[in-house]
């Protein structure tokens, strides 16, 4: 009975959503602050569960470990950004939070998307598909030099880059349309599927 109810809810909330094709009303919004508000009620919880519990009061209070009573006022004082008055002291916080995600996404970010990048550019050149490779991302790095003007056997190379670079693009939006795709064909199984019971 309950599975039944749960399918019967999801349905309803899911042609909810597709109500906006028609145009925006009131179902559509109704589903859409629901998800919203579930959706931040679940992270919440997990994020008290899986992060907050094990990781700050479980160690500092059953443990003793002091040193985190730091990290637990860094977290108050990011509170206080509730209170209109008192809302600055937040600042201090969140610029320490800043400061610390920035220097250490920079490490990982030089070591994924700048290293790594550079890594598996040194190819052998004895294969076609490696040679393209490799002038597909010198051609889209010429593109990105503006201390010389674009003319003559530059501007041809940038011009280059600008395809590699388009079918880059072009590939990305075409994932990503795919993917979504994919979320519809899903919705439709269920709708049709699970719901109605029309194909197995």
């Amino acid at each position: 009975m309950a599975d039944t109810i749960g399918v019967w809810i999801a349905a309803f909330l899911t042609l909810f959503i597709f109500s906006f094709l028609y145009k925006d009303n009131p179902l559509y919004k109704l589903a859409e602050h629901l998800f919203i508000g579930v959706s931040a009620g679940y992270a919440a919880s997990l994020l008290y569960q899986n992060v907050f519990i094990p990781n700050l009061y479980k160690p500092l209070f059953h443990q003793g470990r002091l040193l985190l009573i730091i990290p637990l006022m860094l977290g108050l004082m990011m509170v206080m950004r509730l209170f209109p008055k008192i809302g600055w002291i937040s600042r201090w916080s969140i610029a320490f939070i800043v400061g610390i995600t920035s220097g250490y996404y920079l490490i990982t970010y030089l070591q994924t998307n700048a290293l790594d990048q550079v890594r598996a550019s040194l190819v052998n050149l004895g294969q076609i598909n490696n040679i393209i490779l490799v002038v597909g991302v010198l051609s889209g790095l010429i593109y990105f030099f503006f201390s010389a003007e674009h003319k003559g056997a530059l501007g041809g190379t940038a011009k280059l880059g600008i395809w590699f670079l388009m079918v880059a693009f072009g590939a990305s939006f075409g994932y990503t349309v795919m993917a979504r795709i994919s979320l519809l064909i899903g919705r439709m199984q269920f709708l049709l599927g699970d719901w109605l019971r029309l194909i197995h």
